[in-house]
């Protein structure tokens, strides 16, 4: 079953649609165009390994997507460790104890 939103949108002069915010809450159908052989090829597969085509492609670019993001995550990360040495003050030596700072006076 596709999703067709209940307000699809205007469409423009080059043919595309325009759609203001996200419609799509579930799966996007997506159009490839592939070799005969490669897809003939890439079926058998799929049918060894217990998936489809769409499962493969689908289970691939998840796969693409997670490495973008622990690699994004892991970049960012590292910038903040690099701003944390950048910006690292000595302060001496400790001269209380966590106790003195509850006293009351």
């Amino acid at each position: 079953m596709t999703y067709a939103p209940p307000n699809p949108g205007k469409v423009l002069e080059d043919g595309f649609t325009q759609i203001k915010g996200n419609p799509y809450y579930g799966y996007v159908n997506v159009t490839l165009t592939l070799d005969d052989d490669l897809v003939k090829k890439v079926r058998k597969i799929a049918v060894d390994r217990d998936t489809t085509l769409t499962g493969m492609i689908r289970d691939y670019l998840e796969k693409v997507a997670g490495e973008e993001s622990s690699g994004r995550e892991l970049r960012e990360r590292e910038a903040l460790e690099r701003t944390f040495r950048q910006f690292q003050f000595k302060l001496g030596k400790r001269t209380w104890k966590r106790a003195d700072l509850y006293e009351r006076s």
